[in-house]
């Protein structure tokens, strides 16, 4: 892999991490477990204790793995997979345009893990470490 596709991937896989581990850990130290839970009981969310302690670890965790570049395929498919639900439960009713409520933030944080997932870490990845070791 070229230097600049490796550090694009870098640079993508780190700020998506930002905001994955920014947006879990915002649902699991400022509005706590019970407080999604509720949230997506109003929002018709399946099992909502379950999904809310599921997405909120997906997302802090899976965050984290990404900034770090730890397991990074599977951190991205998990975060896709999230962000699936996300549009599917909660936005594509709502439409496209985010200020509306719409899927279009939701679909773009889809598609950048569904390339993380893909392409792997880029450079500068605990993953390249681990892998060199082996």
């Amino acid at each position: 892999m070229s230097n600049s596709k490796a550090c694009g991937l870098t640079i993508l896989r780190v700020v998506v991490g930002i905001v994955f581990l920014t947006h879990g850990g915002q649902k699991l130290f400022q509005l706590g477990l019970h407080g999604v839970t509720g949230f997506f009981q109003m929002l018709n969310i399946p099992l909502p204790a379950v999904t809310a302690a599921v997405v909120s670890f997906v997302e802090f965790l899976g965050g984290a793995a990404l900034v770090l570049g730890l397991a990074t395929r599977w951190a991205a498919l998990l975060l896709a997979i999230d962000m699936a639900g996300a549009i599917y439960f909660v936005h594509a009713r709502k439409g496209f345009f985010v200020q509306g409520g719409g899927y279009e933030y939701a679909l773009t944080l889809l598609a950048a893990n569904v390339a993380l997932a893909l392409a792997g870490p880029g450079s500068l990845a605990l993953d390249n470490l681990i892998g060199k070791k082996k």
